[in-house]
C-alpha cells in the first residue's frame, strides 16, 4: 500500500463506523474539493449499496453558481437524497440578521441554519471534511468530535482516540462530527483526485475572472459584494483553492489549469489555502470562535 492507500483505508473504516454506530447521520456537502472527495471514499465504503445518509448543503445563497451546478449534477449521477438548508430562510424567519458593511458576510449565518437543519432531521452525526493542518482550531479537534445539546463545541470535552477506536456515545440531543479525512493535507487531497480522475467545479482551476482587491486579496466580482467606487473591477487569471461564500473567499493568481499544475503550485506555495478565507481573519481565534457557536 502506498500512503494514499492508507488514507483511504482509515477514512472508510471512519465512514463504517459512523454507519454502525450511529441511528441518523449525515454528510456536510459544500461542493468543495474536500466534501467532494468525501462522496468518492462513501461510494468505495458503501457501494454497490446506497449510502446510509443524506447529502446536507447549507446554502448561503452567495455560493459560486458553478458549485451549485457541480452540486445538482452530481447528486443525479449519484443517485443520492440532497437535503438543503437555506441561509435564506433563516433570515426571513428572524433568526439571524443579514450583515451589513463592506465586508458583510453570510458565511457566519450558516451555523443557524446548520443548527436547525440538524435538530429538525434529528441527525446524531454529521460528517465533515474538514483537514487538522488546515487551520490552528481545527488541528483541536478529534475525529469523533462531540457537541452539546445546543450544538457547541468545548475543545476540553474531546475525547481520547487510541488505536483508532471511536467513541461515539452521545447522550439525547447531543450529536458528533465527524471528520474521516483529518489527517489528510491540501497535498493528499489533490493527489487522491488526480489518482481517482475526480472531477472538481471549474473555479478550481486557472480561469479569466473579474476581480476587486480587497483587504489584500482578490475578490470575485459578484452581486453579493458590498461594492463602492473605490472598487476598481480588473480581469485577472485566477483560481480557488477553497470554495465557500462568495463574499468571503478570495482568488488566487494562477496559471494552474491543469492538476499537475496545481500540485506543483500548492507544494511550493508559503501561505495555507484558508488564508483565502476573509472570515479566519476577523480575529485571531475566529474560526475557533465560530466552533464553539456550533459551526462546521
Amino acid at each position: 500500500m502506498d500512503y494514499l492507500d492508507e488514507l483511504e483505508s482509515e477514512s472508510i473504516h471512519i465512514l463504517r463506523e459512523v454507519a454502525g454506530q450511529f441511528e441518523k447521520p449525515a454528510l456536510l456537502f459544500s461542493g468543495g474539493k474536500d466534501s467532494i472527495t468525501l462522496v468518492r471514499l462513501a461510494e468505495k465504503a458503501f457501494r454497490p449499496g446506497k449510502f446510509p445518509f443524506p447529502l446536507v448543503h447549507i446554502d448561503t445563497g452567495h455560493n459560486f453558481e458553478e458549485t451549485i451546478r457541480y452540486r445538482d449534477e452530481m447528486v443525479e449521477r449519484i443517485g443520492e437524497r440532497l437535503i438543503v438548508g437555506a441561509v435564506q430562510q433563516s433570515i426571513n424567519e428572524g433568526k439571524v440578521m443579514e450583515q451589513t458593511g463592506k465586508n458583510a458576510s453570510r458565511n457566519a449565518l450558516q451555523t443557524v441554519t446548520l443548527l436547525d437543519t440538524i435538530q429538525a432531521h434529528g441527525f446524531d452525526a454529521c460528517i465533515g471534511g474538514a483537514r487538522r493542518d488546515e487551520e490552528k482550531a481545527r488541528a483541536k479537534e478529534r475525529i469523533f468530535s462531540v457537541r452539546d445539546e445546543f450544538g457547541q463545541w468545548d475543545p476540553k470535552r474531546q475525547r481520547p482516540e487510541l488505536w483508532n477506536i471511536y467513541n461515539g456515545k452521545i447522550h439525547k440531543g447531543e450529536n458528533v462530527r465527524v471528520f474521516p479525512i483529518s489527517n489528510w493535507t491540501e497535498l493528499d487531497v489533490w493527489n487522491y483526485i488526480r489518482r481517482e480522475k475526480i472531477a472538481l467545479p471549474s473555479i478550481y482551476f486557472a480561469h479569466q475572472r473579474d476581480c476587486i482587491t480587497r483587504n489584500g486579496q482578490l475578490m470575485a466580482a459578484s452581486p453579493f459584494l458590498n461594492m463602492d467606487d473605490e472598487d476598481i473591477i480588473t480581469n485577472r487569471k485566477v483560481r480557488f483553492r477553497t470554495v465557500g461564500d462568495m463574499s468571503c473567499t478570495a482568488a488566487v493568481e494562477s496559471d494552474a489549469d491543469q492538476i499537475d499544475d496545481i500540485i506543483t503550485e500548492i507544494t511550493a506555495s508559503k501561505i495555507s489555502e484558508r488564508g483565502a478565507r476573509m472570515d479566519d481573519k476577523v480575529s485571531e481565534a475566529a474560526m475557533e470562535d465560530r466552533k464553539k457557536g456550533g459551526y462546521f
